[in-house]
């Protein structure tokens, strides 16, 4: 651990810093604990996350592993050391991930080799920094998942006890790894120690414009083309679609058969990048709709969008005819200035939508 500090010091020196706030987690803890106690005027605040003050059992300890479970564990690591077989311990949740095992395993590969990871452990296992605890002045938080299946509650419990001043917070869990599970909370517990200050809550609602495009008569086209022609054709209308969505920095959120749905955070640059998908997909024999609006959508999981908004854009476009985009009186006016023509297409009832809803066709040319 002394060399561990000396490595810690050479880097606040290398980047000109005169204190640092520690985010000691697990096994770096302990470290983290003596670095704050021999250095307090280089530390300005101690977080210590599912850690201990020492790996193994003892009088008065009962908190900390027994001598099987460190003979076994060694066993384990000599034997299955970049295998992954570890997550199961550190992130059950994720265990039967196939994708995330290959991670972790290559992760644990890339740290040590088996031999170099079993001295470690067995270094590690002798630490025992209890006696310097009542010493630290340092501001410390300990965070600790209550059902952490890989370290018992009652160590983050003992050096919230034996830290002067030291808050603990509980968090709900089973994952040993702060990253996985709810990180959020975990983040949000940090900022506030340290800033004094919790984060607001993500926004679930913003004002965003929708855009709805689907390739006129899709399936006589298909029926005429075959299926191999007509898949071929689709590729090349969903790579004008994406890179014109790119081009005017919209975002792609779904991909029904021939139809996209995307968001833009301006009304114009979503009826411009309309206009240019037409005119791209015009040369290879393609047609589209494509309709427009601009309201309050609600940010769902996996990047998806919801709300009254989104149902309107549809709408919309479903009015359109065969190269025409339909925007809702809303994007009209919020694009007034940018000259971009319309044509009034009169009122409209839209199916699922109350009232009635005034048109416009954006003009060509």
């Amino acid at each position: 651990m002394e060399e561990q500090m000396d490595d810690v010091l050479a880097v606040l020196d290398a980047t000109g810093s005169t204190s640092a706030a520690f985010f000691g987690m697990s096994q770096a803890g302990p470290m983290a604990i003596l670095f704050a106690a021999s250095h307090p005027e280089r530390t300005r605040a101690l977080v210590l996350y599912g850690s201990y003050a020492r790996p193994r059992a003892a009088d008065g300890y009962p908190w900390g592993r027994s001598a099987e479970w460190m003979d076994d564990y060694g066993r384990l690591i000599d034997n299955a050391w970049g295998t992954g077989m570890f997550l199961s311990q550190v992130a059950p949740t994720r265990a039967a991930d196939n994708a995330f095992r290959q991670w972790w395993s290559r992760y644990e590969r890339l740290s040590y080799g088996p031999g170099n990871a079993l001295a470690y452990f067995r270094m590690n296992a002798q630490i025992d920094v209890r006696p310097i605890l009542p010493t630290i002045r340092t501001p410390t938080l300990v965070l600790q998942r209550r059902d952490d299946v890989y370290r018992d509650a009652g160590q983050a419990r003992y050096l919230a006890d034996q830290i002067p001043g030291a808050k603990l917070v509980e968090l709900s869990g089973v994952d040993h790894l702060p990253y996985l599970g709810d990180s959020g909370a975990v983040l949000d517990e940090v900022q506030e120690f340290l800033t004094g200050v919790r984060p607001p809550p993500e926004h679930d609602r913003v004002l965003a414009t929708v855009l709805f495009t689907d390739i006129v008569q899709s399936t006589e086209r298909a029926g005429t083309l075959g299926d191999h022609a007509w898949m071929e054709l689709l590729e090349r209308h969903h790579a004008v679609v994406r890179r014109e969505l790119v081009r005017y920095r919209g975002r792609e959120i779904d991909t029904a058969g021939d139809g996209f749905l995307a968001t833009f955070d301006g009304p114009a640059r979503a009826v411009r990048c309309a206009v240019a998908i037409i005119g791209e997909l015009r040369p290879i024999g393609l047609e589209i709709r494509a309709g427009v609006h601009t309201g309050e959508i609600e940010l769902m999981d996996a990047d998806g969008v919801g709300g009254i908004a989104v149902h309107i854009g549809a709408r919309v476009a479903a009015q359109a005819g065969p190269s025409e985009i339909l925007v809702s009186g809303t994007v009209k006016d919020l694009v007034a200035g940018s000259g971009i023509d319309f044509v009034d297409r009169g009122t409209h009832q839209l199916k699922g939508v109350a009232g009635e809803w005034r048109l416009f066709s954006v003009r060509s040319g």
